[in-house]
């Protein structure tokens, strides 16, 4: 199983200038820790609000790129709905040149709906906007796949490409540059609990990240199950699938639910004055830190049990951590980074390595 991390990129809003330069700053040393300490990826959201810095997270995650060697590089997510499917192709298969093969696309349709305006687009096309766009990135991903064969020109280049939709302007036999070092650049679908998306992801042949903020994990496992037998009955082999959750690795279990409970609380509280949601009790979030919870808030130990624990219930095959959020001080978030690669990471991999075996 891969493990990973991802983050918004948090920041103070009253912050200014220099709030925003530092969590910049941030931002790279936690990926460049992330590498060398032997994590598998590091993701990063777009949003497009004062709280968040991650609205061109390309651009970043190529400033991590040039300052590691092997970590796994993608969105968390791009929100393929109000972007442009060929700029985003140019900037991921860019990004897998400047990481020497090492980017991925994450695409979703948002939790948050601030880039629809932004953009000029309609909530109203929500649905149709996400499935259009995210058909012409598939064929952008595939006419790039089929360089250096039959199916594409004789010097070396991707095949053309033609398209029509309703809410961009049509492609007839263009081609996009450039080429990614990887023949096939890996596009996931990031969904929140939504049967229609899972299945979606499933039929199409695509890995599917399945993000857990709340609630018992076992009600998502059925999620897990109806995204195999999408892909089953599509005739795909069996496909990546990856769970998502909230947490932070301390040396000890109180230092963990202390230092995370603060920004945890601050930042859902927000987020769920917005949608009218009621505040969480730190009652409710110590029952989400036990075995049976959403949050991964621990000990080494406690989050290793737990890990193990998720597998069982998921047989996911990648587990991306979100640990940099709110305000959370910068110096626990490269701490839980450290143990989170160092003292979780390989427990994890060899255990379910001798289940396997």
């Amino acid at each position: 199983m891969e493990l990973g991390l991802y983050t918004f990129a948090d920041v103070d809003p009253a912050g200014g200038r220099a709030a925003h330069a530092q969590r910049m700053t941030d931002l790279v040393e936690e990926i460049v820790l992330a590498d060398e300490v032997g994590l598998d990826v590091f993701g990063l959201g777009e949003h497009h609000r004062a709280d968040y810095l991650a609205s061109a997270p390309v651009v970043a995650l190529a400033a991590g790129a040039a300052r590691t060697s092997r970590i796994r590089l993608q969105t968390a997510v791009t929100v393929l709905s109000s972007e442009d499917p060929v700029r985003v192709w140019q900037q991921f298969a860019t990004l897998d040149l400047v990481s020497g093969g090492r980017a991925e696309i994450m695409a979703g349709r948002g939790s948050f709906v601030e880039s629809f305006p932004l953009f000029g687009y309609d909530l109203g096309d929500y649905d149709e906007l996400f499935t259009e766009k995210l058909d012409l990135l598939l064929d952008l991903r595939d006419a790039a796949a089929a360089a250096g064969t039959g199916a594409a020109p004789s010097d070396g280049g991707p095949a053309p490409v033609t398209w029509q939709g309703r809410h961009r302007a049509a492609l007839a036999g263009q081609r996009i540059w450039p080429l990614p070092v990887q023949t096939e650049l890996p596009v996931w679908i990031a969904v929140g609990g939504t049967p229609q998306s899972v299945v979606r992801a499933g039929a199409l042949g695509l890995p599917m990240m399945l993000a857990i903020i709340g609630g018992e994990p076992e009600r998502f496992a059925p999620f897990a199950e109806l995204h195999r037998e999408a892909a089953r009955r599509s005739d795909h082999d069996p496909l990546p699938l990856g769970v998502g959750m909230h947490g932070l690795v301390a040396d000890t279990s109180q230092a963990a639910a202390d230092t995370f409970w603060g920004p945890y609380s601050t930042t859902m509280g927000r987020i769920g004055r917005e949608r009218g949601f009621a505040p969480m009790s730190r009652e409710a979030y110590e029952e989400g830190r036990t075995l049976r919870g959403h949050l991964l808030v621990g000990s080494p130990d406690e989050v290793v049990e737990k890990l193990l624990r998720l597998h069982e219930i998921f047989g996911m095959t990648r587990f991306n951590l979100q640990t940099a959020l709110g305000t959370m001080p910068h110096a626990a978030v490269l701490r839980s980074i450290e143990l989170f690669g160092t003292k979780v990471a390989p427990v994890v991999r060899e255990e379910i390595a001798r289940r396997s075996a």
